[in-house]
């Protein structure tokens, strides 16, 4: 039988070094997965693989020592378990996530709707290369966003309000970058030195804050052969709008100038990272997007 490994592998479908033995990577969107789905998984590695299953630094589950003449008995049995293989290659990747708001008491922003949220409006988007994005709730930052394409952090905005305050002290020892005095019984806030981690919001007995939540960004990172921190090149954004509209501008970036197998920061530094920061500003300022500086088809990337 004539194998498309380009096709199984776009597919979530990995050549092994045994010969004729595949992995099949599952799609999991932000570190979430059901009883119902774990079960498919397990059904699956036990009668097609040899019993186990690995997690990968991303979140995703790999079964291993699958055998290609089994794919779509395999492909089915996942489905009726809610399972749908993942992607590789030059494509947008799945999309990675903390716990967040929903269980953790530093979560600022629920980071499983927005990773479901972004999965839905990128996933196996077709690219010159792989594309990351990563998702962390707080500045605890247990997914170190840095190490993606594009990063996303929770945070807060907060601004004290008088009014209700008792004059406790538990936000100035809450907070961990002393932006926060206590003087003469009232308190004052240096809101240049806030990090928007919300930890005073958050340990205020009486709800004397106003919070906005949002999303600090970064730009290029990576964690491989190449090492390289993202960027952060916009200020705060406040709302999903927002992020979706700078989101859709750095996509469009680099599909527009990338070459074959690049990654975005490769392709920032080659254009230029004015060039790109004034895309993304561009986008946080809602101005149109003017991005396209290679005009190259993707036809020529190699």
């Amino acid at each position: 039988m004539a194998v498309d490994y380009a096709t199984l592998k776009k597919g979530g479908w990995m050549r092994q070094k045994q010969k004729n033995k595949f992995a099949l990577r599952v799609h999991v969107v932000g570190g979430h997965l059901t009883g119902k789905q774990l079960t498919a998984i397990q059904d699956v590695a036990d009668r097609f693989g040899n019993g186990y299953v690995h997690l990968t630094a991303r979140q995703a589950v790999e079964i291993p020592y699958m055998n290609v003449e089994d794919v779509e008995e395999i492909k089915a049995a996942l489905a009726a378990g809610g399972v749908k293989p993942s992607v590789c290659g030059p494509r947008v990747r799945t999309t990675t996530a903390c716990q967040g708001a929903a269980t953790c008491p530093s979560g600022c922003i629920d980071t499983y709707d927005l990773a479901v949220k972004i999965d839905a409006r990128y996933f196996a988007r077709e690219l010159p290369g792989k594309f990351k994005f990563g998702i962390t709730g707080c500045r605890n930052n247990c997914l170190k966003t840095e190490e993606n394409d594009l990063g996303i952090k929770g945070g807060e905005q907060v601004t004290w309000k008088e009014e209700g305050c008792i004059g406790c002290g538990v936000c100035v020892k809450a907070c961990r970058e002393d932006a926060i005095k206590m003087e003469d019984g009232k308190i004052t806030v240096d809101y240049e030195k806030c990090s928007l981690c919300g930890r005073c919001e958050k340990a205020c007995p009486t709800g004397t804050w106003d919070v906005n939540p949002g999303y600090t960004l970064s730009f290029g990172g990576l964690f491989g052969n190449h090492i390289h921190r993202g960027q952060e090149l916009v200020p705060f954004v406040q709302s999903e709008e927002q992020l979706y509209r700078i989101c859709d501008a750095v996509i469009q970036f680099y599909d527009d100038n990338a070459i074959a197998n690049d990654r975005l920061q490769f392709c920032i530094e080659r254009v230029g990272e004015e060039k790109f920061k004034q895309v993304v500003q561009d986008a946080y300022y809602d101005r149109p997007y003017q991005g396209d500086f290679t005009h190259k088809p993707v036809a020529e990337r190699g």
